[in-house]
């Protein structure tokens, strides 16, 4: 208290000087007085309040904690980077780490420690053998004649090489640093997990940023054991994709997806995952989501650019690996293995399924499943016979047709499961393909439409499901299905196809939710109600799949493909899963198959092909004018994205050819315009530069960029009124901008020097012209125009012109002369309302001045009411305002004492009043 009693007595008007620096008592010592809030508050010597600080901080007067926290807030304000804000960090100790950390330090340390002692008693043995070695041996001195032979450079290398064979090897710590991926938080609350897990998370962000992926994946795995987070499984995914641990990436993508649909990362990174794996239906499906949600995310532009090229390319490979099936009594298989195809990602338990309407028999197909999804190009054999390319005449012969699997049911509805369009994914429930639309045809979904051989409430359970299967709620749609089961069998109705249905329906529903095991069951009970029934022998594969149960996905797969050869995510299942069983079983991985059952020829439904409907075929093209729209647009993106990259690079003619490709697909892109503009600028095509300003203008009339690059492509034009219009245009519109400022200026000035040039060229002292009269033979004597009088010359000048040119003839004779009469005799004959014609090819600044003497000289005296109506017209004139901006001070003046004088004159067709409102439009 005795420091803050002293400090109130200080002057509250003291003042520091940022220049001068304060200064302590003779000792060094700070005064008492400057430990108090005003005085370091006010002081700006850095150093002098270093000092104070450091008083402060010993607590030689006394401990002031806030005081101590005000003077290093204002030291950090006049110097950040001060030594006497470094504060040291405490020694790490047991107490601020975790428990198997420091365990883990403890033991490092133990065993440096060994080995140290280790590493030390070695040399000393050497050494001691090396002295008894040495005192046994010793060495004769040369005489002189063997130093003459001795070559020093020889005997340095022998005695770095006995060096290095007599040095004894260092023992190196070889031991991996295991990282446990566990962490005990079993007597931790909620509250203090999550802090701990971001902490893991943390570390292993450092590993990544540090290109450590191993010990990232670590410690993401440690933060994900002691908390469950979205960030830390995309995080892992991440580090696990540049390890190229492909499998457990897309496990990680997954559980990002489960625990939050959708989420862009997620689906990202899955997509990358099945690029690389060579499933690029399924990326382009997962990137297309993304762009969806983010449509300028250019890492997914890019991707799904390149991805599609991939798909286009490989299709053509694909086409000549099909094999043409003729009827025979044998059962053929059109899955046959060929390792030269792209393989393709497993199937997860997310893979998009639907349920469906009733059971695969050979003489009713449904709508709901995904069996039937191809890749662009080949005919989309989906459920609601969604096309991207015209099929292919070879093709239809032996593939199923787009509406294979399409039928109504018996209540007219059709049930769409959210996987009838390219882009879906399963985090995307919604539908609004061809099917969805023929669902919703009668306004309402009929719930209470009859089923097959089902009561009406089982039917209505069974069209609930349905529908809510459509929206994407799985778990509401497996209760309605379980109920209708349960009715099934509490009824004792005997329809084994529409309980297969419903067994099939809702192993798609546990499929959906993850589910693998529940779906396997369903998928068997209903098989056993209905062999061969194509999409419960699907689904169950891709659950075998989903556990990693490969011999029997491959098995159920390959039934597939024998009921129907055209199914590609069969085809592709079964080139995957031949690589997986080739590289875990060897060659002999076909031996420890179960038997493949054979199919009969009435289950082969490739066999039997039925025209599409007038439907399809208007949904095909739909859908074709749909993906060639999107094509279109992903290709116009990456070629502008190209084309600024290479702007970036200083490359424009590169980036010319960019642009102009995309305006061959956007004609009407006025962004493009301005970007080819700036190239066009950069290359110093000006009238190019120019035209496409224009044509972007004439898409956006007020499109700021355009206005400044077509101000530019006017200056190298040399066009300095059209630029200066355009620069005021781009300040009226954003005065904030500086480079159209700074361009004003430099414009106004060479529009300034260019019309000085066109001044001085008027200005030239005209020639003699002498002017003879001949009369036949005879000569007479010449007369001299620069030799005439006065008067003379002023007979000379034509008072009458009849057009602009005479009208300027005159006017610089009467202006080289400085004959200010004849001017005004001139304007006295001229009607005001022709003036700013007559003057619009000599409008100059010093025309004007002229002009203005004139009007206040002479013709004021005789006829004010004239120079009245001249001044009302002349500032209409072409290019006037620029005239005016660019008079100097002296003509300015003489303006001004025109419209002073003229304001003083009586008359009854002007006031006061309209002088001073026609002088505001000329000063």
């Amino acid at each position: 208290m005795r420091v803050l009693k002293q400090a109130a007595g200080m002057s509250k008007d003291a003042t520091f000087s940022r220049n001068q620096p304060s200064v302590a008592d003779g000792g060094g010592k700070v005064p008492v007085e400057h430990l108090e809030y005003h005085y370091i508050g006010k002081c700006r010597d850095v150093r002098y309040l270093e000092m104070i600080l450091t008083v402060l901080r010993s607590g030689a007067e006394g401990i002031y904690p806030h005081l101590i926290e005000f003077c290093e807030s204002h030291l950090e304000k006049l110097d950040p980077g001060s030594r006497a804000l470094r504060k040291e960090n405490r020694v790490a100790t047991a107490a601020s780490l975790p428990t198997d950390e420091w365990s883990q330090i403890v033991e490092d340390l133990k065993m440096w420690q060994e080995e140290t002692k280790r590493t030390e008693s070695s040399p000393k043995q050497t050494s001691v053998s090396k002295e008894k070695w040495n005192s046994s041996k010793r060495t004769l001195p040369r005489d002189y004649r063997e130093w003459d032979n001795f070559d020093a450079e020889e005997e340095c290398e022998r005695i770095e090489r006995n060096l290095i064979k007599s040095s004894p090897a260092v023992i190196m710590n070889t031991r991996p640093h295991q990282i446990k991926t566990k962490v005990d938080v079993t007597l931790l609350t909620e509250h203090e997990k999550l802090p701990l897990a971001n902490r893991e998370k943390d570390k292993g962000n450092e590993a990544f940023r540090a290109n450590d992926y191993e010990e990232a994946v670590a410690y993401y795995s440690r933060s994900l054991s002691i908390k469950t987070t979205v960030a830390a499984f995309n995080n892992r995914a991440q580090a696990e994709i540049k390890l190229k641990h492909w499998h457990k990436a897309m496990s990680d993508c997954q559980r990002v997806l489960e625990l939050e649909p959708g989420n862009v990362k997620g689906l990202l990174r899955r997509a990358i995952v099945y690029n690389h794996m060579g499933n690029f239906r399924k990326a382009a499906e997962d990137l297309r989501v993304v762009l969806l949600e983010e449509p300028q995310n250019p890492t997914a532009m890019q991707l799904l650019y390149k991805t599609e090229k991939r798909m286009e390319k490989d299709e053509p490979q694909q086409q000549h690996k099909k094999i043409l099936i003729q009827e025979v009594e044998d059962v053929a298989d059109c899955g046959d293995e060929t390792k030269a195809e792209k393989t393709a990602h497993p199937v997860e338990a997310s893979q998009p399924v639907g349920g469906e309407e009733s059971s695969a028999a050979p003489g009713r197909r449904e709508d709901m499943g995904n069996a039937q999804k191809k890749p662009h190009g080949r005919g989309d054999r989906g459920p609601h016979g969604d096309s991207s390319a015209p099929h292919h005449g070879p093709r239809r012969g032996k593939g199923a047709s787009s509406d294979k699997y399409r039928a109504a049911n018996d209540g007219g509805e059709k049930v769409a499961n959210g996987t009838g369009r390219r882009g879906s994914t399963a985090s995307v429930p919604a539908d609004w393909s061809g099917g969805s639309k023929a669902s919703h045809a009668g306004g309402a979904v009929n719930l209470d439409a009859p089923c097959g051989a089902l009561p009406p409430p089982l039917a209505r359970l069974k069209n609930e499901g349905n529908l809510l299967f459509k929206n994407g709620q799985f778990a509401d749609a497996l209760e309605k299905y379980s109920q209708a089961i349960q009715g099934y069998t509490d009824s004792g109705i005997d329809s084994p196809d529409d309980l297969c249905t419903l067994y099939s329906n809702r192993a798609a529903c546990y499929l959906k939710d993850g589910n693998s095991q529940e779906c396997i069951q369903d998928c068997t009970r209903a098989l056993e109600l209905q062999s061969f029934s194509l999409k419960p022998l699907l689904r169950r594969a891709m659950a075998y799949e989903s556990l990693e149960r490969y011999r029997k996905a491959y098995v159920d797969y390959k039934t597939v493909l024998q009921i129907d050869c055209g199914v590609q995510a069969a085809h592709d299942s079964v080139n995957r899963i031949t690589r997986l069983l080739i590289e875990q079983d060897g060659a002999e991985w076909r031996e420890k198959l179960p038997d493949i059952p054979l199919v009969p020829l009435s289950a082969q439904q490739h066999r039997r092909e039925e025209p599409p409907s007038a439907e399809v075929l208007q949904a095909r093209a739909e859908k074709a004018a749909m993906d060639t729209e999107r094509k279109a647009e992903v290709r116009f993106t990456a070629l502008k994205q190209e084309g600024n990259d290479f702007v970036k690079k200083g490359q424009y003619q590169e980036a010319l050819g960019k642009y102009s490709e995309s305006l061959q697909l956007k004609p009407e892109e006025c962004s493009i315009y301005t970007n080819r503009a700036l190239c066009y600028l950069k290359l110093e095509r000006f009238a190019e530069a120019k035209e496409d300003c224009d044509a972007a203008l004439r898409v956006e009339p007020n499109n700021k960029k355009a206005f400044y690059r077509r101000a530019l492509a006017n200056k190298g034009l040399e066009d300095y009124l059209a630029c200066r219009a355009d620069l005021q245009e781009v300040l009226q519109q954003d005065p904030n901008v500086q480079e159209a400022e700074k361009e004003l200026e430099e414009v106004t000035l060479l529009l300034r020097q260019s019309l000085a040039i066109t001044d001085a060229s008027l200005a030239k002292p005209r020639k003699t012209v002498p002017i003879t009269e001949v009369d036949g033979d005879e000569e007479t004597a010449s007369v001299s125009v620069s030799g005439a009088s006065h008067g003379a010359e002023a007979a000379t000048i034509n008072l009458r012109p009849t057009n602009a040119y005479e009208f300027g003839q005159a006017l610089n004779t009467a202006r080289c002369g400085r004959n200010t009469a004849a001017c005004a005799d001139l304007l006295a004959s001229t009607t005001p309302e022709t003036l700013p014609q007559l003057l619009s090819t000599q409008l100059d600044g010093h025309t004007v001045d002229f002009v203005m003497q004139a009007l206040d000289t002479h013709l004021l005296e005789r006829d004010p009411n004239l120079v009245y109506r001249h001044l009302n017209h002349l500032h209409t004139a072409d290019r006037f305002s620029v005239v005016l901006m660019l008079l100097e001070k002296d003509e300015r003046h003489h303006m001004t004492q025109l419209f002073k004088h003229l304001s003083t004159v009586q008359s009854s067709e002007f006031t006061k009043n309209d002088v001073q409102n026609l002088a505001n439009k000329y000063i």
